[in-house]
């Protein structure tokens, strides 16, 4: 028998899940968390074979549970809406077994888990692509003025810490949006979070 504990912070989803799962001849839900907090505490109580995590939950998230929790000999299948790169990498580096996306077909869930528990590895194809298909195409001056921006710099600061006149920063970050394809310099933060390239 395989035993399970989902962390998701969606109550009606939480229980869908737990439903799904239990009509599994060899499955069984053996405890639901609302947040990370939760998911802690009945992974150590329960010692489960899986554990099905969201990622955005209030408290630790499902990555920071992952993290946690990594060499328990509990396997993490992240189960989520969110197919960013950044997130992607973040848990391959805590070492989860599975990453899926919450708009694969229902059945694909519990193969997934019984793939899991048979020492494979099961990544939304998607993410994949993106995570090993897109590169930072920033230089690293561009980085450099990106991450003072993410400091709170403006740019008459950032133009006197790099010795550079205010035009130039200008250009920089004209060419930091264009290269990033967004429109403001919050959305290039943003976007470059999301990709997993602050160092």
């Amino acid at each position: 028998m395989i035993r399970i504990v989902i962390a998701e912070d969606q109550r009606m989803l939480l229980g869908a899940l737990a439903s799904l799962l239990d009509l599994e001849e060899d499955m069984q839900v053996v405890g639901r968390a609302g947040n990370g907090e939760e998911a802690l505490s009945l992974i150590h109580l329960h010692k489960p074979d899986v554990c099905i995590m969201d990622i955005e939950m209030p408290g630790k998230s499902g990555l920071d549970v992952a993290e946690e929790i990594k060499g328990c000999g509990c396997k993490v299948i992240i189960l989520t809406t969110f197919a960013r790169s950044g997130y992607f990498e973040r848990a391959l580096k805590a070492g989860v077994s599975g990453y899926m996306l919450k708009d694969s077909p229902s059945e694909e869930l519990a193969d997934s888990i019984r793939s899991v528990m048979a020492g494979r590895r099961i990544y939304a194809p998607e993410l994949v692509d993106e995570a090993y298909g897109t590169d930072n195409p920033l230089t690293d001056r561009e980085v450099e003025v990106l991450g003072l921006i993410a400091d709170g710099k403006n740019t008459k600061e950032i133009a006197s810490k790099l010795y550079i006149t205010t035009g130039t920063v200008r250009n920089y970050i004209s060419v930091i949006l264009d290269k990033l394809n967004v429109s403001n310099r919050i959305e290039a933060i943003t976007r470059f979070k999301e990709k997993g390239w602050f160092k």
